[in-house]
């Protein structure tokens, strides 16, 4: 059996191809099926259903590439090939379609991969107080720390506020030597490279000597009120009880938080109450406080990445 798909240009037919036809190869690899170009038309051939499965992706990617967008990368290949494949575990969300994709620094494109990743977005944009839980790799800080960037480019807010508990993952750093972002830097480096990804580093660097970024330990914000901020609480798994209750009575007016992490990843002291497991079970169902749990599905980096917590998952369910 063949089937044919109509190619507009030349140039369309080059970056379906990828390049060394890199694209074109992966199809036909993973969906068991011939790819030939003749003249204006893209053969297809083999068996009915890999022709289908391989024709939705062709048309996926050509409606991507005709929209002037998000260009396809790797990843979204990836992720939609992966789908269409186990349909029973359906993740992908088209860039095109989720209306909340932005461009990064330097035009590289920043927005949600999977439906639950579009889902903690959307719920970002309409909740003030957000949780963002699930496993490493599912996009929670990168895409707070892409919302945050956005507010404040759009003025929604004067300031964003990174803040995390000083806690090592399971092992001492001990004596951290200079001042005190010197030595809150180690732990929220996965923030600075967030926004490094999305902004110029001359930018960042003027925001953070003005106050219009700023970096802090957890235990720093007692006592404050933070008015027209965007404040990210990343590894929350790490605050305690007390330390959770204390940050979320910090929001001021025009202000939206969004608290991020894992609980399978917590580095709290045995016995010591974990303040993001006790804010699910508190705060559950309040109105303006949306929990987004994220799963294996949602995991953007390497494909091992996902099967490591799916094993985690299973073997976790072992008695």
């Amino acid at each position: 059996m063949e089937r044919l798909i109509t190619i507009k240009s030349v140039v369309e037919a080059q970056k379906l191809c990828g390049p060394f036809d890199a694209i074109l190869r992966n199809l036909e690899h993973e969906f068991k099926v011939k790819l030939i170009f003749s003249n204006n038309n893209l053969k297809i051939k083999g068996n009915a259903r890999n022709i289908s499965k391989a024709a939705e992706a062709i048309e996926y990617i050509l409606n991507t590439l005709r929209s002037q967008e998000a260009p396809l990368d790797e990843f979204d290949l990836k992720c939609f090939i992966r789908d269409l494949k186990h349909p029973e575990r359906k993740s992908f969300v088209s860039l095109k379609r989720s209306g909340v994709s932005k461009q990064g620094y330097k035009d590289k494109h920043i927005g949600p991969k999977t439906k639950g990743q579009k889902e903690y977005v959307d719920a970002i944009k309409a909740h003030d107080i957000v949780f963002g839980i699930g496993p490493a790799g599912t996009g929670k800080t990168y895409l707070a720390m892409a919302c945050a960037v956005e507010a404040l480019k759009n003025q929604q807010v004067r300031r964003i506020i990174l803040t995390r508990p000083a806690i090592e993952a399971g092992e001492s750093l001990g004596f951290l030597p200079g001042d005190m972002y010197e030595k809150i830097s180690p732990y929220v480096r996965p923030l600075y490279d967030a926004l490094y990804d999305m902004m110029e580093a001359e930018r960042i660097e003027k925001y953070l000597e003005t106050g219009i970024i700023e970096v802090a330990p957890l235990a720093y914000m007692r006592g404050r009120t933070l008015n027209e901020a965007f404040i990210v609480l990343d590894e929350a798994q790490n605050a305690t009880a007390e330390q959770m209750k204390m940050f979320l009575t910090r929001l001021g007016f025009d202000a939206k938080a969004v608290i991020t992490g894992d609980i399978t990843q917590s580095d709290l002291p045995e016995g010591k109450p974990a303040g993001l497991m006790q804010a699910q079970r508190i705060l559950n169902g309040v109105d303006g406080i949306k929990f987004i749990h994220l799963s294996g599905a949602d995991v953007v980096r390497h494909e091992l990445v996902q099967r490591v917590i799916e094993a985690y998952e299973r073997a976790s369910r072992v008695p």
